[in-house]
């Protein structure tokens, strides 16, 4: 970006608030997504995810706080807004009696756009059964299908809510290849997942949301760096395994007088960096 530049948001949240009476919500969120960026969005069941999203699409009203959207404010330009945003929920429900090819045109419809040939590429790279009946889908088939609602009408804008759950890692890779395309074209991506490794690979940036407050947000490679090590190792006969964040001399020297008959020392898994964001 240029020296004196403003950024542009895709997405714009000021002290978001929302809460179900007694239960918990989101609470003063301020969170912003740049144009043209992979946004991961991380946390924990029930940390306030989904809350957020349907905050954005105008499923639910928030009690406060603000929320724009491609520069338009999600209340007053509701409308326009869904015009140019593909949303896939982590859970997508069709008519059960229609045809694949039938809901892909009822969708395409419902943003009044000729999706034909987009709809046909998608298909095709997903290997979604067009002359297939909803009700005869597998979880996988439908959530190809949902992708392919989501994408069809090349929005400016993708929110998705656990996208890969139901797929197979062949599809996975296939979906998020589709992702980079239309990144490359223009598109934002805001991705919702509890699958790290995912977030880790494709987002450029991540916040860290945990009982419906922001943790933090950074980039992803800084959200990753850690000088924790994993070590097993056998010690006096007995198989240890444990997350060390301390000086690798101070470990060592505790070893003092105990025969160490194995030690190896690794990188953590990347649910064990992150678990300090979701532990209280």
């Amino acid at each position: 970006m240029k020296q004196g530049q403003t950024k542009e948001y895709a997405i714009d949240i000021q002290n978001l608030t929302k809460t179900y009476g007694k239960a918990r919500g989101v609470t003063e969120l301020t969170l912003q997504v740049e144009k043209g960026d992979i946004f991961g969005f991380l946390g924990p069941n029930g940390a306030g995810k989904s809350t957020t999203i349907r905050s954005l699409l105008g499923l639910i009203k928030f009690q406060s706080g603000s929320a724009r959207i491609l520069g338009m404010d999600v209340r007053g330009d509701h409308k326009k807004i869904l015009e140019n945003i593909g949303y896939m929920p982590s859970e997508t429900m069709f008519y059960p009696s229609m045809k694949v090819s039938e809901v892909l045109k009822f969708a395409a419809d419902m943003h009044k756009k000729d999706c034909e040939e987009e709809s046909r590429m998608l298909c095709e790279r997903l290997e979604v059964p067009v002359d297939k009946k909803v009700e005869e889908l597998s979880l996988g088939n439908r959530k190809k299908v949902s992708i392919v609602c989501a994408m069809q009408h090349k929005p400016q804008l993708f929110i998705f809510d656990e996208p890969t759950s139901g797929l197979d890692p062949l599809m996975q890779a296939e979906f998020f290849k589709l992702i980079l395309t239309y990144n490359k074209q223009g598109a934002t991506c805001f991705l919702s997942s509890h699958v790290l490794s995912e977030i880790k690979k494709y987002c450029h940036q991540a916040a860290i949301i945990r009982d419906g407050r922001l943790i933090c947000t950074d980039t992803v490679e800084n959200l990753t760096k850690t000088n924790a090590k994993r070590i097993h190792m056998v010690k006096d006969g007995v198989e240890e395994s444990f997350v060390y964040r301390g000086d690798l001399d101070e470990l060592f020297a505790g070893f003092a007088g105990h025969h160490i008959e194995d030690i190896v020392i690794e990188e953590p898994e990347l649910e064990e960096i992150f678990m300090h964001y979701y532990e209280k």
